[in-house]
């Protein structure tokens, strides 16, 4: 097991490089001049050569991506002399719109992401699985035919009118639920489950009706392998052969799109902290977009990709601890 977690390290970290040279190459190398965002429009031609001499931007290609891997690894120092301004570890450079080093937004941003995310996909799993199992069990029943209708419908409704339809019903007419902002669960445990009730249910009924019609066929099918039927006629009681033979193969696939879709909410949901104005890592990357704001998008895009690619690593080890097959083959 720790072999093949060393190779999977090796592996995640070399798709981590090969992201980061990508995304560069894509924000730093193309005709738009980092150094004009960062000065402005009206900026003399000194001015920007001034600028590109302390970013970096008059080295060769190869020597601007080395600066910048170092800088993620260790830190950089900008500029010389007097002028010269230290970004530590791990520096993802500096905002052109605040001034501030970008590692330090997204972490600020990080914590709203990981609550509307961590409390989503919980929501979802849970009604997502269940409704498949259970439609599974009761196949061509009206439960089956309700639940799966619900869940097309789920995928189906854009999140931006889930949202606008929930903060109508729930906050305008209702009264029930405050709007969303941002709460410190520290500070207000309840507070801050009350304004993130919406971007849960918003995100879950999405991913809800994914998860629902997957474990539905997984279920049909693991019900249909012989060694069910084995289990069966052995006088298992139902709930053993469901819980043990059946349930069990069928999440193998659950496991490996839960592990992405939760890895790539937690890089932002651009589109439900957009709408409830929540300022997420998200809501970063697109204000940042609006701005033209190089080096944050490029973070913004190094955070997820890191997010995805680590998750994806924690679907490999959790195959290889269920199944010691996995870890024979890899």
């Amino acid at each position: 097991m720790i072999l093949y977690l060393l190779r999977r390290l090796a592996v995640t970290a070399a798709v981590l490089v090969v992201i980061c040279a990508i995304t560069f190459s894509i924000f730093y190398l193309m005709p738009a001049d980092p150094a004009q965002g960062a000065c402005g429009k009206a900026c003399s031609p000194a001015r920007i050569a001034e600028i590109r001499a302390t970013l970096g931007l008059d080295r060769s290609a190869p020597a601007q991506f080395a600066d910048y891997l170092g800088g993620i690894v260790g830190g950089r120092t900008y500029g010389t002399g007097e002028r010269a301004v230290q970004c530590p570890f791990p520096c993802l450079g500096f905002s052109f719109q605040t001034g501030r080093p970008v590692w330090h937004l997204l972490t600020d941003r990080l914590p709203v992401s990981i609550s509307i995310a961590l409390g989503a996909a919980a929501l979802w799993l849970a009604v997502g699985v269940a409704a498949g199992v259970v439609s599974a069990l009761r196949r061509g029943s009206l439960w089956d035919r309700a639940a799966m209708t619900a869940a097309l419908g789920g995928i189906s409704l854009p999140i931006y009118f889930t949202a606008l339809v929930l903060q109508y019903l729930l906050v305008v007419q209702l009264g029930v639920l405050p709007y969303p902002r941002v709460v410190p669960i520290t500070q207000d445990p309840v507070g801050w489950a009350q304004s993130m009730v919406m971007p849960w249910i918003t995100l879950a009924m999405l991913y809800a009706g994914v998860y629902a019609r997957i474990t539905r066929g997984e279920m049909l099918d693991s019900l249909g392998q012989n060694y069910v039927r084995t289990a069966r006629a052995k006088g298992l009681p139902e709930r053993t052969v469901v819980r043990r033979h059946a349930l069990r193969p069928a999440l193998m696939p659950i496991v490996t799109i839960f592990g992405m879709d939760l890895g790539a909410l937690l890089g932002g949901a651009l589109i439900t902290e957009s709408v409830f104005g929540l300022p997420g890592v998200g809501k970063l990357a697109a204000d940042a977009i609006a701005g033209a704001d190089q080096p944050v998008i490029l973070g913004v895009t190094l955070f997820a990709a890191a997010f995805v690619v680590l998750a994806n690593l924690a679907v490999d080890l959790v195959y290889a601890a269920l199944d010691p097959r996995v870890r024979a083959v890899a």
